[in-house]
């Protein structure tokens, strides 16, 4: 739903309805198709706590088994309906001017049986919690912006490498350990592979900082702007000195920089590209 804006509902629930018109096939009867449609529409309502239960509620189901059957045991693609409904958002908000943009958020938990729980920092809380993460891949123009891709991160020691407790969370069997920026860099070439145009990916320090995601983008052509943190050793001259990054912006002049418009309301501050910098993977973000 906009926020800010607003909305015309009978438009609304057209453009709703197409969208789940499109991935109406990956459901191969009609029961989980009408549960998949109940359980979208409460996701985007104003219920909290959109666990089964409340959502079965929010659709006046009886009891919440159906909706804990689609999640469960329900045999549908979740890539297939996931490579639909990027194909939508491109068809109504694809423009010359597309940003990729990626990032993580925390879904705080009580239990320890989610797939990925594990007491683990989240920017939800601002704090160490009991908590699943998601990195996430959206995609912005002049014409609006949606999430088209999802990941989920899962924990080396206390996930990956306990078999058990996969099998008893239905993680796959064939599922590795993957860091944040690697699965940023899937979800990335994933959408590039799919033919979506993006002049720009952008990202914070927990993205930027990693190299193996710079050379990504580097190789796959997109502009990209990651934040670094300010210790972050860059090469200037050619690549021939290593150098902090504040120490390097500091020394830049005035006339190196100039404003860039964020939208209303908002301006950020950029420098160019000048002589004797280098830039790629050792070279490239923000501080």
């Amino acid at each position: 739903m906009a926020v800010g804006h607003d909305v015309d509902a009978a438009r609304w629930r057209a453009m709703f309805d197409q969208a789940m018109a499109r991935i109406a096939g990956r459901f191969k009867r009609v029961e989980p198709r009408a549960t998949a449609r109940a359980f979208v529409l409460g996701l985007l309502s104003g219920t909290e706590r959109k666990n089964c239960w409340r959502l079965a509620e929010q659709a006046d189901h009886a009891r919440p088994g159906p909706m804990q059957r689609l999640l469960r045991s329900t045999r549908w693609d979740v890539d297939a309906v996931r490579d639909d409904i990027r194909a939508y958002v491109l068809e109504h908000l694809g423009a010359d001017d597309g940003v990729l943009i990626v990032d993580e958020t925390g879904f705080l938990k009580k239990g320890i049986a989610s797939a990925g729980v594990q007491r683990q920092y989240t920017g939800t809380a601002g704090r160490i919690e009991n908590t699943q993460v998601g990195v996430f891949l959206a995609y912005a123009s002049r014409r609006g912006r949606a999430l088209i891709d999802r990941r989920l991160y899962l924990p080396d020691a206390s996930w990956c490498q306990d078999a058990g407790r996969r099998t008893r969370a239905g993680v796959p069997e064939q599922s590795q350990f993957a860091t944040k920026p690697t699965l940023a860099g899937q979800m990335i070439a994933a959408a590039l592979d799919a033919g979506v145009g993006a002049s720009w990916v952008t990202g914070d320090e927990a993205y930027g900082q990693d190299p193996a995601l710079r050379t990504l983008l580097e190789s796959r052509g997109p502009g990209y702007v990651l934040a670094v943190a300010c210790s972050t050793r860059v090469r200037i001259n050619q690549g021939r000195t290593a150098a902090r990054a504040d120490a390097v912006a500091n020394r830049l002049p005035a006339s190196a920089w100039h404003r860039q418009s964020a939208g209303p309301e908002r301006r950020v501050r950029v420098t160019t590209t000048g002589p004797g910098s280098r830039s790629g993977p050792t070279g490239t973000g923000t501080c």
